[in-house]
This record gives structure tokens, C-alpha cells and sequence, in this order.
């Protein structure tokens, strides 16, 4: 696969985005790649450099306005930056685009809070870092399953409950929890608030880093609450507005992120598959002239030009302040359907010599096992675009229900700082 960005596009870059992404495959390369090599030698470690020397970057502010020490970037620099990385260390990407989505929800919701508008400076500054709390052990991601609560006091609110699969869970320096603050028979949508939530807060337990299949270094574990104390302040948003925290942030920024992880994994299992087979003789050619292979071949490559195509053009909608909440949810599920597909068949097409453990392709098969659960797995996403299909075909248009997209366009939209505008 070419280093340079593809022609096909050319329609959703700037001369900007061409200089970021050449930028990043240099970052990539002189600092994630060995510190990367490191971290899959030993799945029990947390790494801790990588997410100190992307804050640096200043990658962690990549949607955030100038005036608070953001990039002022846009959505196709977000999807550029975890792309490109991923394609190095799916670990490193994971750790970037994981605490993007609770940062989109600070930016979203912050309401003009004090408290808030620190928290965004605190993080374009690298002096803090975020996860986002919604997942829990029993209920997985169904947030009408939600069982932490909020109980109100007189000097703020008690949290009570766990979470898992919290993104960042080992480094992240605050969360954002959401939790139940309504009875029975209150609708999910009302039901649900998001809190900010110190690391440190007493009460708050993070469970031992357990090593997973893949994203060796990444971190996403368990975090109990156990009657945390926190004040009114530290709530984001209004109170019931947590299944918008949660659901705009898993839609705008969850499926992107996790589709560009996908991405960069899939054009780099290609890549060896298509370099295995032109220099694997065979017959007195090699393995890529067999018809047998190259059909396969030919099937994979296609799989890449949709899965990119996909993504930077839901990513251009963002940035455009145009409905995407479908185009956003489709780049997720077929961005990874066709990063397993392709995956699964570079891997066949070793034969027995990605089967060791130290061959990248093996890393990248496992790697690529871990982006299916988060931010809805393909059952859901294929759900949500059905709902959308048939409220298309039977309701009239003026009577849709607003996408995340809609909602958001005005802080969604891309306004390059002035800066950098010619």
C-alpha cells in the first residue's frame, strides 16, 4: 500500500491534511514503532509513554477550537491521525481515539461550565487525560441496562456501580460516568446523566490490568464506584441528557475512530499478504501469478478502496456539518467486516508462516478481533440502519427524528483556524 494518500482522495483533503498525514507516518514510524515492538513483547504492561508523547502532539486536541488550545482540525485530520497510526500500532491508535470520544462529549456538552471549559484546556494543555465510562459488566454497552447510579445529596451526588471496558481505564486522569439518576419507568433517553469523575476520587477502584488478545499496551478494564462523592459542577450536561452524552458520542466519534483503527490494520494485512505472494516462488513464478490467488488478491484490495472510501467520506460530512449519523455507523460495520474478511484471508495466504506469534500479521489478526465490540457491534449497527430505512420509507420527512449529526453540525463543522487559512 502507498505511503502518500491515495488519488481517490483527493475530494476530502486539503494541502493540510496531506502535510498532517505525512507528519504522522513520520511520528509513527521514528517514535510509535519501537515503543509499540515493546509493548507486544509483553501483553501485561500498560504503556504509559505513548499516550504522553501524542498529548504532546497535541493529537488529543485535534476537533477543539484554537481558542482553547486546540488543533482546530476537523474530523478527516481526526480519522487521518488514528488511520495512519494504526497502520504502525493498532495499540497507539486505540489509545488516541479512545479518549477522543470523551473528549467530543466535553466539547458537545460542556453548557459553558467552568468546570468543563478547565477539564478541555486541561487536556489541548497535556496536562490531563480522559476516558468515558458507559459499558458495564452485566449489561454490556445497552444503555437501558444501566445499573450505576446517581443519588442526589444536598452538596451534589453519590456514584455506585462499575464499569468495564472503559477506554484508557489505567491512564486516563478523569472519567466521564454515566449513570441512573431516575426511578422506574422513566424512559432510557431521560433516565440517564453523565458525570465527571476524578481518578483519584476516593471510592473510585480501578481493577488490575488484564492482558488481552490484541492491542498489546492498551488498556480497557474495570473501574468500581463505591459511593464516590461528586459535586454538581462536575456534571456534564443536564440532568437526563447521559444517553445523549453517551449515544452522540459512540455515533460521532466512536464508529469514526474505531473504523480508521480497522482501516490502517486492513491495509497493512494487504500490504504483507500482497508481498508474501509476488516473492513466494511457485511453479517457476511466484504464488501471485496462480489465477486461484490473484482472485483472492483482487478481493482483498477491493475490500480496502471500500473500507477507506467509506470512512473519510463520513468523516468529510462531519466536517461539512451535513447528516452522516448512517454513512457514520455504515464506515464501522463494513469498515471491520472487511478488515476481518481481508485479515482472515492474508493470514491463508501465509500458509503455516504467520502462525507464529511474532509475525506482524499474527498481531494484526488479533488486533483486528478487538475493534467488533466497541461502539455497537455489527448487530447493532445493522439495527440502527434498518431503523433509519424504514422511518425513511414510511414517515414523512419533517417528522424525523434529528440525527446526532443534525444536532451537533454547528460544533461538528469544520472552520479552519485563522492561522492556518489561505
Amino acid at each position: 500500500m502507498p505511503d502518500s494518500p491515495p488519488a481517490a482522495l483527493a475530494p476530502f483533503l486539503t494541502d493540510a491534511h496531506r502535510r498532517l498525514w505525512e507528519h504522522a507516518d513520520a511520528f509513527a514510524a521514528a517514535e510509535i514503532a519501537p515503543r509499540a515492538a515493546r509493548a507486544d513483547a509483553d501483553p501485561t504492561v500498560v504503556e504509559r509513554e505513548i499516550p504522553r508523547l501524542l498529548s504532546q502532539q497535541g493529537w488529543f486536541g485535534v476537533t477543539l477550537p484554537e481558542d482553547i488550545g486546540g488543533m482546530q482540525a476537523g474530523h478527516v485530520a481526526r480519522v487521518i491521525l488514528v488511520h495512519r497510526l494504526a497502520r504502525v500500532s493498532a495499540a497507539a491508535a486505540a489509545i488516541l481515539q479512545a479518549s477522543l470520544i470523551p473528549i467530543g462529549a466535553l466539547h458537545h456538552f460542556y453548557g459553558g461550565r467552568r468546570r468543563t471549559t478547565q477539564l478541555l484546556l486541561a487536556v489541548s494543555e497535556m496536562r490531563a487525560l480522559p476516558s468515558i465510562a458507559v459499558t458495564e459488566p452485566d449489561h454490556g454497552g445497552h444503555l437501558g441496562g444501566i445499573q450505576t447510579t446517581a443519588e442526589r445529596t444536598k452538596s451534589g451526588w453519590i456514584l455506585t456501580g462499575a464499569k468495564t471496558s472503559v477506554g484508557n481505564s489505567h491512564v486516563a486522569d478523569f472519567h466521564i460516568v454515566v449513570a441512573r439518576t431516575a426511578g422506574p419507568g422513566v424512559r432510557t433517553s431521560q433516565a440517564l446523566t453523565a458525570f465527571i469523575v476524578d481518578a483519584t476520587a476516593r471510592g473510585v477502584t480501578l481493577a488490575a490490568h488484564r492482558p488481552a488478545l490484541g492491542l498489546h499496551g492498551f488498556s480497557f478494564g474495570e473501574i468500581r464506584l463505591d459511593g464516590v462523592r461528586v459535586r454538581d459542577d462536575q456534571r456534564l450536561g443536564e440532568i437526563g441528557e447521559g444517553f445523549a452524552v453517551a449515544q452522540s458520542s459512540s455515533i460521532l466519534y466512536g464508529r469514526p475512530n474505531l473504523a480508521a483503527v480497522d482501516l490502517g490494520l486492513h491495509e497493512r494485512a494487504v500490504s504483507l499478504a500482497v508481498r508474501h505472494t509476488a516473492t513466494r516462488p511457485r511453479h517457476g513464478s511466484t504464488l501471485a501469478d496462480l489465477g486461484v490467488v490473484q482472485d483472492r488478491l483482487g478481493r482483498i484490495t477491493a475490500n480496502t478502496h471500500i473500507a477507506r472510501l467509506l470512512l473519510y467520506h463520513a468523516a468529510h460530512l462531519l466536517d461539512q456539518g451535513l447528516p452522516c449519523d448512517q454513512q457514520l455507523i455504515t464506515a464501522k460495520l463494513t469498515g471491520h467486516e472487511l478488515a476481518a474478511d481481508s485479515g482472515q484471508a492474508a493470514l491463508e495466504l501465509h500458509g503455516a508462516h504467520a502462525l507464529h506469534t511474532d509475525h506482524p500479521l499474527a498481531r494484526i489478526w488479533q488486533d483486528i478481533q478487538t475493534t467488533y465490540a466497541p461502539a455497537g457491534t455489527g448487530e447493532i449497527q445493522r439495527l440502527r440502519l434498518a431503523q433509519a430505512a424504514v422511518e425513511e420509507e414510511t414517515t414523512p420527512h419533517d417528522q424525523h427524528r434529528p440525527q446526532w449529526s443534525q444536532l451537533f453540525a454547528d460544533r461538528l463543522r469544520h472552520h479552519p483556524p485563522l492561522t492556518t487559512a489561505a
